[in-house]
């Protein structure tokens, strides 16, 4: 069966309600698809309004009068404020596959006058309310996703389109009280988190979202062995230097073993400044490779900057005191020393293999982001022209 290209919108709502991490969950685990593309959105008038145009489809198994209520729900909900001219921020998820469109759509459900269980998306997030006389009073479709292979392209299109001018990392579409400085800080949600389709990427966005923090930006992120070198360039200068001490004794106990005579403090001192360094490299080689899939030893110069296999989700989270609330959400690197209820203890196995990456400072945030070129690089287009040719 070919490949097949579908999205899913995360509508506004649903962002306000930070549904995000369980619907992320869902289709993930349900599905089976790769995750292969996200982009945060702040969508313009002309681009609410082209969208909102293309809803209805004789090709849509959903109710037509649905249908009609989710189009005037878009030019409502995904144009700017009318009143303060703000944005609203949408999130699009990308998912490639076989049958892709299908296993998407059968995850998110319809919106029905009969409401069911939890069984989809919409059971579970969405609402239509209706009063005595019948008639609509409220409905919110929690997500919205195209029925038909080639609405999907149609609609892609148009998105990859704006993707530049009305997507990225958002500006100016939270409003704080006074008094507020917001801040932003970014988060890797490591690959030890994709190893198989599970619902666990979502379910630690799901644990950050108690920190009340907004998303602003959003990226699949596969780093190349350059990227994970300079990303974690300052992790390797403290490998080659706090290991000297476990290193020399671990030297010393071998070799009285094997040789059949004490080793002396000053010696087993020397053996930890010679040995602890190489051992902090082999570290280093092991966190790289963690990260994109290969060792820098085992490249030429050549590959250093090809992208790698390992997949990670980046997010920039915008609030006050965003750095503190994530980092203390996470927990420390050590999963084994991390409080009950934190990420790492939850969902982290050791220092290395510990769920998930969250900046220290304003500082690393900067540079961290840098590195990874989120804001600057338009992953989401470049998907969509690979799998299309063009938009």
């Amino acid at each position: 069966m070919p490949q097949e290209l579908s999205y899913v919108i995360v509508t506004p709502y649903s962002l306000h309600k930070s549904r995000t991490g369980g619907i992320l969950a869902r289709l993930i685990s349900r599905t089976g698809l790769e995750l292969a593309g996200a982009r945060m959105f702040a969508p313009s008038l002309e681009l609410a309004a082209q969208y909102a145009e293309n809803v209805v489809s004789a090709d849509d198994p959903q109710d037509r009068r649905i249908q009609e209520l989710i189009q005037a729900y878009i030019v409502q909900n995904f144009s700017p404020d009318p009143k303060t001219g703000r944005r609203r921020r949408v999130m699009m998820l990308l998912f490639q596959g076989e049958d892709a469109v299908r296993k998407v759509r059968s995850v998110v459900g319809h919106i029905s006058y009969h409401r069911r269980g939890g069984e989809t998306i919409r059971d579970t997030y969405g609402d239509l309310i209706l009063d005595d006389e019948g008639a609509v009073r409220y409905m919110e479709p929690a997500v919205l996703a195209p029925p038909t292979t080639g609405e999907a392209e149609t609609k892609l299109k148009l998105w990859a389109r704006y993707s530049d001018t009305d997507g990225g990392l958002v500006e100016n579409v939270i409003a704080y009280e006074p008094g507020e400085q917001p801040e932003r800080t970014l988060v890797l949600i490591k690959p030890d988190n994709f190893r198989f389709a599970t619902g666990r990427p979502g379910n630690v966005i799901d644990f950050f979202s108690r920190t009340g923090l907004y998303i602003v930006a959003i990226k699949i992120q596969r780093m190349s062995v350059a990227e994970a070198m300079e990303f974690y360039g300052p992790v390797r200068d403290i490998l080659r230097t706090k290991m000297n001490e476990s290193v020399g004794a671990k030297a010393k106990s071998v070799l009285e073993k094997e040789l059949g005579f004490p080793i002396p403090a000053d010696a087993e001192k020397s053996l930890g400044g010679l040995l602890g360094p190489l051992s902090g490299d082999h570290q280093f080689e092991s966190i790289v490779k963690f990260m994109s899939g290969r060792t820098p030893s085992e490249c030429d110069p050549s590959q250093l900057n090809e992208p790698g296999s390992e997949k990670c989700i980046a997010l920039v989270y915008e609030g006050h005191q965003a750095i503190r609330k994530i980092r203390d959400v996470l927990g420390p690197t050590d999963p084994s020393k991390a409080p009950p209820g934190s990420i790492r203890r939850e969902f982290g196995s050791t220092i290395m293999v510990n769920a998930a990456h969250a900046s220290d400072s304003s500082a690393s945030v900067q540079r961290e982001m840098g590195i990874i070129r989120l804001g600057q690089e338009n992953m989401f287009r470049r998907v969509i022209e690979q799998f299309y040719g063009s938009v």
